[in-house]
């Protein structure tokens, strides 16, 4: 597999599965964009990409605000004049229970994991449809899928991720007249700082780097076959 030269762009980047994506694809030839909150983490990462020889280049915003991911893409745009793939992984979670669910946490959690993910995916499809090729993969989650195991306190989340697989599906749809080929990742448990917050009684088996080589499959020619897929990745806990 070869990501040489071609323009990634890694939402959530500067830390757990963003991190390990872009250090992976990084090493595997890409130009990886690393978009993420401000934060120290993410001139950290761009630092230990290029001092390895690789390419990067961090951009700081939130997916929820349009306007900062318009900006991104213009950037994009600008500096490299074509985009191969788009990685949704930014995301949050907040545990509240539903009959304490307020109205700020509910839309805190909607707006970052799946208003972040159709902005992000709109921007890239439009670049995407202008050059008729490209890959999108979204980050979902088991917590997601239903027939899965739920827990309490995840009411926000859940909907939010099975938001993701869902539009993930239509994408996928309309995606096939541009050659652009969408799927969505649904792992379970993985050893982030996330799913400490979030269920810190877990031990995951699966780590970012494990996720990261499966990110990497997919977004090469070898994971052609997956359009519209939602990747359902069970691991012991």
């Amino acid at each position: 597999m070869s990501m040489k030269d071609r323009v990634v762009i890694i939402t959530g980047a500067s830390r757990g599965t963003g991190r390990a994506t872009a250090e992976l694809f990084a090493k595997h030839g890409a130009q990886v964009v690393l978009f993420s909150r401000p934060s120290p983490h993410l001139q950290e990462v761009e630092a230990e990409i290029k001092r390895k020889g690789g390419r990067a280049l961090a951009i700081a915003g939130d997916i929820s605000r349009e306007e900062d991911v318009e900006a991104l893409f213009q950037k994009v745009r600008s500096l490299y004049g074509h985009l191969d793939v788009l990685i949704n992984n930014a995301g949050i979670v907040m545990k509240r229970p539903f009959v304490e669910m307020d109205i700020a946490t509910w839309d805190q959690v909607l707006d970052t994991n799946l208003r972040g993910t159709f902005l992000c995916c709109r921007g890239a499809f439009q670049m995407m449809a202008a050059q008729q090729q490209g890959v999108i993969i979204n980050l979902s989650s088991l917590s997601g899928v239903k027939g899965v195991e739920k827990f309490p306190g995840m009411s926000a989340y859940n909907v939010s991720k099975a938001g993701i697989a869902s539009l993930t599906e239509i994408l996928a749809v309309e995606g096939k007249a541009y050659n652009i080929r969408v799927c969505v990742v649904s792992p379970g448990a993985v050893a982030t700082e996330m799913l400490q917050q979030a269920a810190p009684h877990l031990k995951a088996d699966m780590t970012p780097q494990n996720l990261a080589e499966i990110l990497l499959f997919l977004s090469d020619d070898s994971g052609r076959m997956f359009n519209g897929s939602n990747i359902e990745l069970f691991t012991n806990a």
